[in-house]
């Protein structure tokens, strides 16, 4: 897991409030070593002992749940088809078998035989095919369906997906929970994981599935994790810090995020969450291509992460996440750190204190923070930068009718990063000329194959309506020694492997795609 030295002693000393020469214990997690080894049991060995927080009136359900507290459970309640680890590997789960047309645009899946509910009643077609119906209608997961035009059940007890376009990494937006097709809709609803919801008014808790369909790696052992309710960060930071819960999921990103003290290991897990500037067409200096093209030289980006992010985000020049399969270290390596690029090109158009304003949403605290940092590194460059930070009404109004030259977005991006509706007029992500139907043709391409990533991201960098700036990630706290061999992914805390491969499970066979069957 990528940490710096700086990172791990910044840490050490907001967790500890203690001088780095103190002796204090520094976290031993994950975070500081890629050390996989699983310890064995001895014998005699006690239960593992885990309570976790939640909060009970959101409920449990996948599809509607999108705070990170409730997520960290989902792992142990839920499988997808595919499950995608913290190096983007993609490994099936529910799927036993797949198939894909030649021209990528039709995916056929097959579900385990052997794997089933925790009521032990098998998981069939007609489950997988109402749990992804249901999911792409969703807040949470409709970004990763854009291109799917219908779903359906085939001859052969499969399910068939087709897409409006090729599609080569497909499977991995499938790591969506699949549920039973009679409760996709329930708070509480029932998943094929190694635990099942149990207990009501009194308490919940989750119970050890007996005779687990599967044989996982995961590192979460008790027979029984009582839930811990919680109605806001503090109370959940309280009962963490007086050890009534074991593991949490935090967000130092956020304005709302609270400070954790004591000697705990922390992680930390990808969410894929994008912050962005995006460019006026109608600004007086950003509507010059050099100006926007040489911005990206102006930001610290790691000013940025270690000082507004604690450490917890990683900066990018390229919409994408680096050391995923999307990044490429060579076109990056050509856009480090230069402000004097900047400044040449403010010189060079005779703009030098051109008055420029920075929108950014007042609701996000951190954000706001990290948008003044950005004005002044401009200010430094030569322009007399003020940052708006407006709410409500007057922030739409200024979106609405592009009263800026500079917004700071944040968006989160699919697991693909796909780019498509920063570039799709009808997206509003798209906004004060960002549309441009040469890249998102370019964004299609690259979802067809991954590849064409690369020049994707040439385009992108080279237009400079849209400037890269960081990815944020979640910290995880944990109980020093009760789960130090977990390996957060994105999205999925406590991610375990089944052991099996992608290779195994294609047929090889390609097919041409008829037209779906009639609905």
């Amino acid at each position: 897991m990528r940490r710096l030295f700086s990172i791990v002693l910044l840490l050490c000393l907001v967790l500890t409030g203690c001088s780095p020469n103190a002796g204090v214990y520094v976290p031993t997690g994950d975070a500081l070593h890629n050390d996989n080894t699983t310890a064995p049991t001895k014998p005699g060995e006690a239960e593992q002992q885990l309570k976790l927080a939640y909060y009970e009136e959101e409920g449990l359900n996948p599809y509607a749940v999108a705070n990170f507290t409730n997520r960290l459970l989902m792992p142990l309640l839920y499988q997808g088809l595919f499950s995608v680890d913290r190096n983007y590997n993609v490994e099936p789960v529910l799927c036993k078998r797949y198939q894909v047309s030649k021209d990528m645009k039709t995916y056929v899946f097959y579900v385990e035989e052997t794997a089933t509910f925790a009521d032990g009643t098998p998981v069939t077609a007609e489950d997988v095919l109402a749990s992804l119906d249901r999911a792409r209608h969703t807040n949470v997961y409709w970004g990763r369906f854009t291109y799917i035009y219908n779903l359906s059940l085939t001859e052969d007890g499969g399910v068939r997906v087709d897409l409006a376009i090729g599609y080569s990494d497909f499977p991995a937006l499938l790591d969506v929970p699949i549920l039973k097709a009679a409760e996709v809709e329930e708070d509480f609803p029932m998943g094929t994981g190694a635990y099942r919801l149990s207990g009501g008014v009194n308490g919940r808790g989750l119970l050890r599935t007996e005779n687990w369909w599967c044989e996982g790696d995961l590192k979460v052992t008790a027979s029984y994790i009582p839930l811990v309710a919680c109605e806001n960060n503090e109370e959940i930071r309280n009962a963490f810090e007086l050890g009534g819960v074991g593991l949490v999921c935090t967000d130092p990103g956020s304005g709302a995020y609270i400070d954790y003290r004591g000697d705990y290991e922390i992680w930390e897990s990808q969410n894929n969450v994008f912050l962005y500037l995006a460019c006026n067409e109608q600004s007086d200096v950003f509507s010059i291509p050099e100006i926007r093209q040489a911005l990206t030289y102006a930001i610290d980006r790691s000013r940025l992460t270690e000082e507004y992010y604690q450490g917890f985000a990683i900066g990018t020049v390229l919409p994408a996440m680096p050391g995923s399969p999307y990044y490429n270290e060579g076109l990056a390596s050509r856009y480090t750190y230069d402000p004097q690029k900047l400044k040449d090109a403010i010189a060079n158009a005779n703009l030098e204190d051109n008055r420029i304003s920075i929108l950014v949403h007042k609701r996000d605290s951190t954000r706001s923070r990290a948008a003044r940092a950005i004005g002044e590194m401009l200010t430094e460059c030569g322009l007399k930068v003020e940052v708006k930070v407006l709410d409500g009404a007057q922030y739409e109004n200024a979106m609405y009718w592009d009263y800026y030259d500079l917004y700071l977005g944040q968006t989160m991006l699919s697991p693909n990063m796909d780019l498509s509706f920063f570039y799709d007029g009808t997206s509003t992500l798209s906004r004060a000329g960002l549309d441009d139907a040469a890249i998102l043709a370019l964004c299609r391409n690259a979802m067809a194959n991954i590849g064409n990533y690369h020049s994707l991201h040439r385009a992108v960098l080279e237009d400079a309506m849209l400037c890269p700036i960081l990815f944020r990630s979640y910290a995880i706290y944990g109980q020093r020694g009760l789960l130090s061999e977990i390996q957060p992914a994105r999205d999925n805390v406590l991610y375990y492997s089944l052991g099996k491969t992608m290779e195994e499970a294609l047929i090889p066979e390609k097919f041409d795609n008829s037209p779906p069957p009639a609905q």
